[in-house]
């Protein structure tokens, strides 16, 4: 059926009256949400922080603000296939002052992952300019996703002579080391090569640079040391050099985070860094025994007046029989909010028992904006207040443990897989 003009005028009319009505109501909002989030997390208060021992935390200037009011948060995310909404942008901006942008976000959209973080540094620092924002990248795998890297492709790689010699060649195969990835195939940095180096440091300079990031968020440390058994601890030196060339490079008023460079492989990166992700991205990272150590090195962070993220994959819950008893008729998704609903009061109380200062919990089931970003928790509202000392084990032989906040009141057990948290109320 054909519509008259006379219709088409009304109707884009209306479109605009709803176009502006929106923007008015975002623009509130954006407002509304910045008051609140700087109130709930305490936004201004001075910076005396202990750590459990009772030693100051030593803050940084360029770090974001901390505050133990409720759970401090961190956000990690992104999408290849577009960028963030309006609303999105205030949702997320409602819950942290420090985000990290994944490493294909808006790709699909605009062409290059950088251009996608930069949109995103602006949006949320129109929300709130004290907001830290990470530009990400990966000491490992060439992702060919910002502009930067767009040559490592099975494509383009052989017309690139200059950028091939910077690739690992796989001693068992005698071929470039490559993986397949996200519907993306690329290939492996090879640490030990200098000229490498250099270029790997201007370009993640050049990333944070123009994508007016407050720092970077750097993946995966171990430079394929599994594949030359022979030159191990010297991959793990170059690992150290790459980390240390790009803080310098970065400046003194950027933050470094690094992912897992508490493990003995990142022991020459770790002093370079400002900040460590414990990633738990299998069950075993996610065992008793592990759990203790990452207490141990989040006390070890916040001690050498570093940063620490307690990232957890719920995917990687021991408890997966609980998904076995949903409604079969459920999506996978819709199982796993499901769990990841059904455990936070674990993962949390695991967290809040090692936490110190400028100790960040991260909670989700993947690395795409929909893998836990847009969901919220009742528990990350709750007032929290600063802890009353350091974290207690029942017993010795016991894998139970207890600490004390101002607002609640924890209890874990970590070879059950059970805990509790009492709110105040």
């Amino acid at each position: 059926m054909l519509t008259d003009n006379k219709d088409l005028k009304t109707n884009n009319f209306i479109k605009q009256i709803n176009r502006f009505t929106w923007l008015l109501v975002a623009i509130f909002f954006l407002i509304e949400s910045d008051l609140s989030a700087q109130q709930s997390r305490g936004k201004g208060k001075p910076r005396d922080l202990t750590t459990s021992e009772g030693s100051k935390f030593k803050s940084q200037d360029f770090f974001p603000e901390f505050s133990w009011n409720t759970v401090p948060m961190y956000y990690m995310f992104g999408t290849s296939e577009r960028l963030l909404t309006p609303e999105e942008v205030i949702f997320i901006a409602d819950k942290t002052d420090f985000i990290s942008i994944e490493k294909s976000h808006g790709v699909d959209e605009l062409g290059a992952a950088e251009l996608g973080t930069k949109h995103e540094v602006a949006s949320f620092k129109k929300i709130n300019p004290e907001i830290k924002v990470l530009f990400y990248f990966n000491s490992a795998w060439a992702w060919p996703f910002t502009s930067y890297n767009k040559n490592f492709t099975p494509e383009k790689i052989n017309d690139h002579p200059e950028l091939k010699k910077f690739l690992l060649v796989n001693p068992e195969t005698g071929e470039l080391h490559e993986r397949t990835h996200y519907i993306r195939q690329t290939y492996a940095f090879d640490v030990l090569n200098p000229e490498f180096r250099e270029w790997w440091v201007e370009t993640v300079a050049k990333g944070v640079q123009e994508s007016g990031s407050d720092g970077a968020f750097i993946d995966q440390m171990h430079g394929f040391y599994q594949l030359r058994e022979d030159k191990k601890e010297e991959v793990h030196k170059a690992q150290g050099e790459l980390l240390t060339a790009l803080k310098k490079k970065l400046g003194p008023d950027k933050i470094l985070l690094g992912n897992n460079t508490t493990d003995d492989i990142a022991r020459y990166a770790y002093p370079a860094t400002d900040a460590n992700m414990f990633e738990h991205y299998n069950a075993e990272l996610l065992s008793k025994e592990k759990l203790l150590k990452d207490w141990d090195n989040m006390l070890r962070l916040a001690k050498d007046g570093k940063m620490s993220i307690f990232r957890i994959g719920v995917e990687q819950d021991f408890a997966k029989e609980y998904l076995s008893k949903l409604d079969g008729t459920l999506s996978k998704d819709e199982k796993t909010v499901l769990l990841a609903k059904q455990r936070i009061e674990y993962h949390l109380a695991c967290f809040l028992i090692g936490a110190q200062p400028y100790s960040y919990f991260q909670y989700g089931w993947g690395w795409n904006l929909s893998d836990g970003s847009l969901y919220d928790y009742p528990e990350l509202h709750k007032p929290l207040g600063a802890p009353k000392g350091a974290y207690k084990r029942t017993h010795p032989n016991v894998w139970e443990f207890t600490r004390e906040f101002e607002h609640a009141s924890v209890w874990v057990d970590t070879e059950k897989g059970h805990a509790k948290i009492d709110w105040e109320k």
